[in-house]
């Protein structure tokens, strides 16, 4: 059967694809790129509404009741960049940011003569520790469910991570950084250090729960890591481990531009698990109905 492709902000037609019923929009996105050679199928988003919203790209055409003479509506996405490359370049730039200002605090500081604190030596390598495994997770560990992601994505990212990089760097390394007792400092690098174990054990257990080449979704369980068992409590216990390392960071270096960096990033995070545990339970009728998205039996 022949279909109509158009496009969803000016209704203009790109040209006619011979089809079947059991295409799905996935394959039909290489069809449109033939004929409009610059919307990579990257680029493409599918709908049958110009405003609609897109359906499944597993679904077939004939599942979505589109027959011959039918039309589908493509939105161009604009230029796009690979998840794992807007990653990988988020996570380096903090640890070279940080690195500067503890490595070299004479090109920052004009008092810098004194010697680098306990505390800030013990900071500098749990920043660095959290960006690396982050960097390792990127290339070894995480599998996306999308190639791209707008290329927007990569000046906003790194702006955010890098910027607070030399915020938080610039006061914990800051040759008038005073340090806080002993005990807030091992308190705060326990917390921080079991965290990060936590976040990394979870990211490991999700990374089996998806095949590789696949978009399989099952409900998360604990294994047999005890640091897996807090799924038992949340939807996204990855998150509150990350949150939770943020907070170790802060009572380890006492320091407010690092609660801020934590409070900022618990709200996106909370704003992401809200949306995973609403589509956790859309999806699975059976999902547990006493886990919340992110903080045990209170969000």
């Amino acid at each position: 059967m022949e279909i109509e492709i158009l496009d969803a902000k000016s209704s203009k037609s790109l040209g006619k694809c011979r089809v079947s019923g059991d295409t799905t929009l996935q394959s039909l996105k290489s069809e449109v790129q033939r004929l409009k050679p610059s919307l990579t199928v990257h680029r493409q988003s599918l709908r049958l509404e110009p405003r609609g919203k897109a359906p499944k790209e597993s679904e077939t055409l004939q599942s979505l009741g589109i027959t011959a003479g039918g039309k589908v509506y493509v939105r161009d996405l604009g230029p796009q960049i690979s998840w794992k490359g807007v990653f990988l370049a988020e996570y380096a730039g903090p640890i070279f940011v940080y690195l500067i200002f503890f490595q070299r605090p004479s090109f920052i500081y004009s008092n810098a003569s004194a010697p680098m604190s306990q505390t800030a030596t013990i900071a500098a390598a749990c920043w660095v520790a959290h960006y690396a495994k982050r960097l390792l997770e990127t290339l070894f560990v995480h599998r996306f469910s999308h190639a791209t992601m707008p290329l927007r994505n990569l000046f906003k990212n790194c702006s955010y991570y890098w910027a607070f990089a030399g915020y938080v760097a610039y006061h914990v390394n800051h040759p008038l950084f005073t340090e806080p007792c002993q005990a807030m400092v091992y308190a705060g690098l326990a917390t921080f250090v079991v965290s990060e174990l936590g976040n990394f054990s979870i990211h490991l257990l999700l990374r089996n729960l998806r095949p590789a080449g696949s978009t399989v979704r099952k409900i998360p369980v604990p294994d047999a890591n005890p640091l897996t068992q807090l799924f038992n409590f949340v939807s996204c216990p990855n998150y509150t481990y990350e949150f939770t390392s943020w907070v170790g960071f802060t009572l380890m270096t006492s320091c407010i531009p690092a609660g801020l960096f934590a409070a900022a990033g618990m709200y996106q995070m909370t704003m992401w698990a809200l949306g995973k545990h609403r589509n956790y339970k859309k999806e699975f009728k059976d999902y547990p109905k006493n886990r919340k998205a992110i903080l045990p039996f209170v969000l």
